[in-house]
C-alpha cells in the first residue's frame, strides 16, 4: 500500500507555522481542577482527616510558561470557607483571581465554585499556591512553577533535573482547632509536631523512617533544587551535608548567582538553588535538613526535617540493600537557632542580577514615603475571663503602625470596586506612627493597639518608599513581610531605629534583590521601594501565620490609571458572594 503525501500549499504552510509560531508567543491556555475534599493522611503513626486539594498532600503541582493564561476550577466539597492565593503571581489588572478571602475575593463556600482567571505576564521560575483563610493553608499548598518562554535559555547552566522541594509542618491536632483556642484564651497557639519536605517528615521523627523524601541523583550533573517555605510559622535553614549549593533565584527573579552551604528561607519565600553532584560515586550517603530560624520569645517548633540524597550506584556495581544501608550517613552542620548574624549575611548576598536582558527596575525618584512599625503588642481580656496573654488580664495582639487590622465581612476589592466603602473601611491608614517611641529600645509602658480596617489609597504608578521598623514590644522578632500584587526591591537594612537622614545614604539603588516577600530583621528595619503600576486591593501582611490571625496586616488600594490597560478589569459572573 502507496503512502499518499497530501500537498499544502506553500503559501497555507506558512500560515500554518506562521499560527503555530504565533501560538507559541501567545501563550498558551491551560485549565486545572482543584476539588477541595477531606483525605485521611497518616505520619508519624498518627492518621487524621485533613483538608485536601484532590485528595494530595502537599497539593499537586502546576506548571506553566511565562506568558500562559490558567483557569483553575475550586470546588469546594468541605465545610470550611475556602480561597486560594497564587502567591508571587502580579495579577495585573486581575485582582479578582488573588485569593485573599474578605480582600480581594468572598470566600468558595461548600457546594460552591469559582475559575481563578490570570495571566503570568513577565514572570518565570519558582512561585506557589497555598490556601488563604485562617489556618487552612497548613495542608492546602503546592509548587506553582513558571517554565521561560519557548525556547528561552535560564542565564545559568541547564541542569540534568529539575525537583521542587517543599517545606511544610505535619501537626497532629487540627491547625484550624489549635488557632481558634489561642484567639480564645488569647495566648500562643500549641506548635506543630514535624516539618515536612514535600509532606515527609524523614528518619529523625519517631514513627518516620518510612516517610522520608529521598532525592536519587547521578555523578557529576546539575540539579535545579526548587525550594518553597510553606511552613506557617517558622523561618527555616537546610542545608545538605557535604554539598555546596549556588543561589541563581530568589521569589521567581534570577540573582547574582552565588555558592553557600546553608539558605534561610522565610515562610511565603521561594529560593532556586543549582546543587553540583560529586564527579565520582561517593561511598555515602547524605542527610539534608531544616529546623528553624527563631529570634521571638514565643513557642516554636524546635524539631528537624531530614531529607536523603542518594547517588545511583555506577553500572556493573553490585550493591546489596543492606551494603546501601551500611553506607555512612553525613548530616549537614546549620546554623544556631537565633543566628541572626547568618541572616544578615545571607540576605546581604541576594542581588539582582541586573543584566541587559533582566534589569533591576528600581524606582529612582519616590513620590510617597511610609514608615510602618510591625510588631506585637496586647488588646484588653474581655470581662469575666482570664487570658492567657502576657498577663491574664490581656490578649496577644500584632499590628502595623499600631492598627491590628480588623478582617471585614465582605470583601474590599468588591466595595471599592462599586464605590461601596462606606462603614467597611476607611482610607486613613497612618503613613507613620501616630506616637513615635524608641521602636527597639525599652518598650513604652502602654502597649495596647487600636484597631480597624485602614487602608493606603495611592493614585496609580505611584513611586513609594517603605521602611518597616520591628519593635521590642513583646519581643523583637524578625517578620517575613508579603506584599501581594507586586515585586519590591528591598533597597536597604540596618539593625536599631532607622535614621531617616543617615541611612538613606546607603541604600543598594543599582542591583538590590526584587521579591515579594522579605524578612524585616529582628531588631532591625527594611526599606523596599516598588511602582504601584497594578490597580486593585493588595493585601500587605506578615507571613507567619499567627502574626496575621493577631492582626499584623494591612491593605494598599490602588486606583485605577487612565489608559483602558490601567484599569481592573470588572468581576467575573462567578465571584463568590459572602
Amino acid at each position: 500500500m502507496g503512502v499518499s503525501l497530501v500537498k499544502i500549499p506553500l503559501f497555507l504552510l506558512s500560515l500554518i507555522i506562521f499560527g503555530i509560531f504565533e501560538h507559541a508567543l501567545a501563550g498558551t491556555t491551560r485549565h486545572y481542577h482543584f476539588e477541595i475534599r477531606h483525605q485521611n493522611v497518616t505520619r508519624l503513626c498518627h492518621t487524621k482527616s485533613m483538608v485536601t486539594v484532590n485528595g494530595q498532600f502537599p497539593g499537586p503541582r502546576i506548571v506553566a510558561r511565562e506568558g500562559d493564561r490558567l483557569l483553575i476550577k475550586v470546588t469546594n466539597h468541605v465545610s470550611n470557607n475556602i480561597t486560594i492565593h497564587w502567591h508571587g503571581i502580579r495579577q495585573l489588572q486581575s485582582g479578582w483571581a488573588d485569593g485573599p478571602a474578605y480582600v480581594t475575593q468572598c470566600p468558595i463556600q461548600r457546594g460552591q465554585s469559582y475559575v481563578y482567571n490570570y495571566t503570568i505576564v513577565g514572570q518565570r521560575g519558582t512561585l506557589w499556591w497555598h490556601a488563604h483563610i485562617s489556618w487552612l493553608r497548613s495542608t492546602l499548598y503546592g509548587p506553582l512553577i513558571i517554565l521561560p518562554k519557548l525556547n528561552a535559555q535560564y542565564p545559568f547552566a541547564k541542569p540534568h533535573k529539575e525537583v521542587p522541594i517543599v517545606f511544610g509542618e505535619w501537626w497532629n491536632a487540627d491547625p484550624e482547632a489549635v488557632i481558634t483556642q489561642a484567639l480564645q484564651t488569647g495566648g500562643g497557639p500549641n506548635v506543630s509536631d514535624a516539618y515536612t519536605i514535600n509532606g515527609l517528615p524523614g528518619p529523625l521523627y519517631n514513627c518516620s523512617d518510612k516517610d522520608t523524601f529521598k532525592l536519587k541523583v547521578k555523578p557529576g550533573k546539575i540539579y535545579l533544587l526548587r525550594l518553597i517555605n510553606a511552613a506557617l510559622n517558622d523561618e527555616l535553614f537546610f542545608s545538605i551535608a557535604n554539598h555546596t549549593l549556588t543561589v541563581v533565584e530568589a521569589d521567581a527573579v534570577y540573582v547574582k548567582p552565588f555558592a553557600t552551604n546553608t539558605i534561610l528561607i522565610t515562610p511565603g519565600q521561594t529560593t532556586n538553588v543549582l546543587l553540583k553532584t560529586k564527579s565520582h560515586y561517593p561511598n555515602a550517603t547524605f542527610l539534608m535538613t531544616a529546623r528553624p530560624y527563631a529570634t521571638g520569645l514565643g513557642t516554636f517548633d524546635n524539631t528537624t526535617v531530614a531529607g536523603i540524597l542518594q547517588y545511583k550506584t555506577p553500572p556493573n556495581t553490585h550493591h546489596s540493600a543492606a551494603s546501601l544501608k551500611n553506607l555512612p550517613l553525613l548530616k549537614p552542620i546549620l546554623p544556631a537557632l537565633n543566628d541572626t548574624s547568618f541572616a544578615t549575611k545571607f540576605n546581604n548576598k541576594l542581588r539582582s542580577l541586573a543584566s541587559a536582558q533582566f534589569p533591576a527596575n528600581v524606582p529612582q525618584k519616590v513620590d510617597t514615603h511610609f514608615f510602618f512599625t510591625v510588631g506585637l503588642g496586647t488588646t484588653p481580656c474581655p470581662q469575666n475571663q482570664t487570658c492567657q496573654g502576657p498577663t491574664n488580664a490581656t490578649k496577644f495582639a500584632a499590628s502595623v503602625n499600631n492598627v491590628s487590622f480588623i478582617q471585614p465581612t465582605t470583601a474590599l476589592l468588591q466595595t471599592h470596586f462599586f464605590g461601596q466603602s462606606n462603614g467597611v473601611y476607611t482610607a486613613d491608614f497612618p503613613a507613620k506612627p501616630l506616637i513615635p517611641f524608641n521602636y527597639t529600645g525599652t518598650p513604652p509602658n502602654n502597649t495596647m493597639v487600636s484597631n480597624g480596617t485602614k487602608v493606603v489609597v495611592l493614585p496609580f504608578n505611584t513611586s513609594v518608599e517603605l521602611v518597616m521598623q520591628d519593635t521590642s514590644i513583646l519581643g523583637a522578632e524578625s517578620h517575613p513581610l508579603h506584599l501581594h500584587g507586586f515585586n519590591f526591591f528591598a533597597v536597604g537594612q540596618g539593625f536599631g531605629n532607622f535614621d531617616p537622614n543617615k541611612d538613606p545614604a546607603n541604600f543598594n539603588l543599582l542591583d538590590p534583590i526584587e521579591r515579594n516577600t522579605v524578612g524585616v530583621p529582628s531588631g532591625g528595619w527594611v526599606a523596599i521601594r516598588f511602582l504601584a503600576d497594578n490597580p486593585g486591593v493588595w493585601f500587605m501582611h506578615c507571613h507567619l501565620e499567627v502574626h496575621t490571625s493577631w492582626g499584623l496586616k494591612m491593605a494598599w488600594v490602588v486606583l485605577d490609571g487612565k489608559l483602558p490597560n490601567q484599569k481592573l478589569f470588572p468581576p467575573p459572573a462567578d465571584l463568590p458572594k459572602c
